[in-house]
């Protein structure tokens, strides 16, 4: 038996959105009541009076969504991939924040990308059939009107907004859809191998806990992360816009430095937040938002530090766009307006380095060339400064360079800003770029305020220039193009924006 066959209630469930709820056999749990509320309790007559004059809101002439096509193309190499096997991918639940106020939600990526689907608790299931698999897609209908959940529930639509029904959702996602509610029973029930991505779903995985292996479900996982090696035309385009987005974002920045010297970091945070709400999802990951010293910690976003004239900002940060698709972009700009002689030294290293890192991406080259060449040229500069012995070979070699370097040059991107981080080492880190990939390539040098190796004027000084690359046919396109990187136009560009 499949599990679409055991999920028969959902079918009536389904129906009666369109028909009106019917009678259950057996009794429902009440609709658990905030402890402090107001109201204690419901009369007979508002309940009642709560089920009816109700416009009917159901959407119709809905067309599919942009990457329906891409979602289908996904989920058929994932087929292919799995013959035989039941695979279930969960977008996840609803985390609390604190007492009874949740985070906002955000899908599981591979649920995102196999489906298009962004609402919490749905689950994507591939049901094994002959020539492939059936695929499904579990979620919550709409809020039922005749036991009050509607209006008496933490989650109710009249709470938190209308749900696409499951008629609209199979409009939407060229997927069948199912009442998720009774797919734990059913799961339970099933047989044959099953394939679960984990940590999304406790009620999913415990319906599952004795039907799948930790071994399979890490195979799953890596082939998941290893299909988002290469982006299709639908992500290339997103991450352009999610790029764009953010160029903007930068500019914005720019403008108001003078209002957040008056302030702290955070009023570069929020200005950069602002660009991300109104033209995409989200940021795609904290900002960066570093000032002065700040600048050498590499994941600086608590930004709740003074922005001065006379230092560098380092800013990072990135929107992600309506489909979850994110930029991660790094520029260091003098908050004057001018850099220092020094800041313009240790800027232009890191600039020349990511040059070099950027003429090593093109298809056929080593993923590690880019991380090599722009660690080379950073390597050279540090000897010819004096701050590490030479030869640079050796320095290399000993990984010496890394007290002022620290991190690798760049990484996946997509829609997780460290993207494909699942695949495997072969595939990724000791493979070979291909057309369609995106990465980023960062190189920086940061100086930290007590370290006593280095002369004075360097200690407090962090520099990183990070751009987004796609991987053409023949060498790549810099994505993120619209923002200066050279020293000298980062300051012809920051005085025609404060004009």
């Amino acid at each position: 038996m499949t599990v679409a066959d055991e999920l028969t209630p959902a079918v009536s469930d389904r129906a009666a959105e369109a028909t009106g709820p019917e009678e259950s056999e057996e009794p429902e749990e009440p609709i658990k009541q905030r402890k402090n509320g107001l109201y204690p309790g419901v009369s007979d007559e508002l309940a009642e009076n709560m089920k009816s004059g109700w416009a009917d809101t159901e959407l119709r002439g809905l067309e599919p969504i942009a990457q329906a096509a891409e979602t289908a193309a996904r989920r058929a190499a994932l087929s292919a991939r799995f013959p035989g096997e039941r695979l279930v991918i969960p977008a996840g639940n609803l985390k609390t924040r604190s007492n009874d106020t949740d985070y906002p939600f955000r899908a599981s990526v591979e649920y995102a990308y196999l489906t298009g689907n962004q609402t919490e608790d749905g689950v994507l299931v591939l049901e094994p059939v002959a020539d492939g698999h059936k695929a499904t897609i579990y979620l919550l209908p709409r809020s039922d009107r005749e036991n009050g959940e509607f209006w008496l529930s933490g989650q109710g639509e009249l709470w938190v907004g209308r749900r696409h029904s499951l008629t609209e959702a199979e409009k939407l996602y060229g997927i069948p859809a199912s009442d998720v509610r009774a797919l734990a029973d059913a799961l339970r029930e099933a047989t044959g191998p099953v394939r679960v991505v984990r940590g999304y779903d406790a009620g999913i995985e415990a319906a599952l806990t004795d039907k799948v292996t930790a071994e399979r479900d890490e195979e799953l996982r890596v082939f998941l992360s290893e299909a988002r090696l290469v982006k299709d035309e639908f992500e290339i385009g997103e991450l352009q816009k999610a790029v764009d987005s953010t160029v903007r974002g930068f500019e914005d920045v720019v403008r108001v430095l003078d209002k957040a010297e008056a302030t702290s970091e955070r009023y570069i945070e929020g200005t950069f937040f602002l660009r991300a709400r109104v033209e995409g999802n989200d940021v795609g990951y904290g900002s960066i938002c570093a000032a002065g010293p700040h600048a050498c910690t590499l994941h600086w976003v608590r930004n709740d530090g003074p922005v001065r004239s006379g230092d560098l900002l380092l800013l990072d940060a990135g929107v992600e766009t309506h489909t979850y698709y994110t930029a991660d972009v790094t520029r260091t700009l003098p908050v004057s307006g001018r850099f220092s002689e020094i800041q313009k030294k240790i800027y232009d290293a890191v600039y020349e380095a990511q040059e070099a890192g950027i003429a090593a991406v093109r298809p056929g080259a080593k993923y590690r060339d880019f991380h090599d060449a722009a660690q080379r040229v950073l390597t050279e500069r540090l000897v010819a400064w004096g701050l590490v012995e030479g030869p640079v070979e050796r320095v290399l070699e000993l990984g010496l360079q890394r007290r002022w370097t620290l991190h690798g040059t760049g990484h996946m991107l997509g829609m997780d800003v460290h993207d494909c981080a699942a695949a495997r080492t072969e595939s990724y880190v000791e493979g070979v770029l291909e057309p369609g990939m995106v990465l980023t390539v960062e190189p920086g040098l940061y100086f930290q305020a007590d370290d006593l190796t280095v002369p004075q004027e360097y200690r407090g000084i962090g520099v990183r220039i990070e751009d987004d690359l796609l991987v053409t046919e023949d060498g790549h396109r810099n994505l993120s193009s619209g923002l200066p990187r050279r020293s000298d136009e980062i300051e012809a560009w920051m005085a025609a924006l404060k004009g």
